[in-house]
């Protein structure tokens, strides 16, 4: 669970790796809008690059081969990832940071679609187009499951759908958010999109268990990014106007505007940080992190902080990262 208040802030002002004999050198699989070359999008090794030099860490990333991601890692030709999941083998010789980033993977259909199924099993049969090369995991590959037809990018699984070359198709919920924000009247006409994740995987920062000093820059990263969210860096980084997370450690979770002059109204929805954090209680209506402080609802947070944004100063429609055809 993710916390900011107090320990963010000690954390933070407490937080520096020294001299370092090199950069790390990082590698990582292409995966848009998280992970690619320089000059695409690349959201999780922007966070990560940013919170690395924040703590004084310098690190460069190589894109390599995703059949090559874990042999290289486990040999010691790269120091570690910005941007991993968790598997055994890979723990065993990687030190993990505290989730950054979770990827939960949507279902996407056609307008008209059932997109209710909660698992791949219940797509058994059905044409799914999955960007090839991408590491959706082995839930994917069941030979019960739903027949994979492959795919360029995500823009490429979007016109499969749409020219009926597949059924569906699996997009992590940022990039639905972003489709939402940037294409609401296309998407809303001609797509649906389920609610409940098919794959949940949460992404980490990995480091070589046998490089010195691993497992603290490790700790430093971790308290870097607390305090991202804290300063509400880690939003824009990642194009977010709203997140949910939990700034004061108590189990509930808050609503966390890009910065202090959200406008007048609160959203209609908030990008949850972690989908699996479970409130400890009951929580009748959200509460809101501004000023570096919490208010229990919308009513109380002070006027000073609800004058409208300037016309066009919402981060997702600044920023083009697919080019979709409709």
């Amino acid at each position: 669970m993710i916390f900011l208040l107090p320990i963010a802030a000690f954390l933070v002002s407490t937080a520096s790796a020294g001299s370092q004999a090199r950069a790390l050198r990082l590698a990582s699989t292409e995966w848009s809008p998280f992970t690619n070359e320089q000059g695409k999008a690349r959201f999780a090794l922007e966070l990560v690059q940013t919170a690395l030099d924040r703590a004084g860490i310098d690190s460069n990333t190589t894109i390599v081969d995703e059949g090559r991601l874990t042999p290289v890692l486990l040999n010691g030709e790269f120091d570690g990832s910005a941007a991993l999941w968790k598997n055994e083998a890979r723990e065993r010789a990687l030190f993990y940071s505290q989730p950054y980033l979770e990827n939960r993977l949507m279902l996407v259909g056609r307008k008209g679609s059932d997109v209710s199924a909660k698992t791949l099993a219940e797509l058994g049969g059905k044409r799914l187009a999955l960007v090839e090369g991408y590491a959706y995991g082995d839930k994917v590959t069941n030979p019960n499951g739903p027949i994979v037809v492959p795919s360029d990018s995500e823009e490429d699984s979007i016109q499969k759908l749409l020219d009926y070359s597949a059924d569906y198709t699996l997009m992590d919920e940022l990039v639905v958010e972003y489709i939402l924000k940037n294409h609401a009247t296309e998407a809303q006409s001609r797509l649906v999109f389920g609610s409940t994740p098919l794959i949940i995987r949460t992404l980490h920062l990995a480091i070589n268990r046998t490089l010195p000093g691993a497992q603290r820059m490790i700790d430093l990263f971790n308290a870097e990014v607390l305090g991202m969210i804290a300063d509400r860096s880690y939003h824009r980084m990642l194009r977010l106007d709203w997140l949910s997370a939990d700034v004061d450690g108590d189990g509930v979770e808050e609503y966390v505007p890009r910065d202090d002059q959200p406008g007048p109204s609160p959203p209609e929805h908030s990008y949850k940080l972690f989908a699996g954090q479970a409130p400890s209680a009951p929580v009748a209506s959200p509460r809101f992190y501004l000023g570096g402080k919490v208010y229990p609802n919308w009513v109380s947070v002070p006027e000073s902080y609800k004058h409208p944004r300037p016309p066009g100063a919402s981060i997702g429609t600044e920023i083009s990262i697919f080019t979709f055809r409709w």
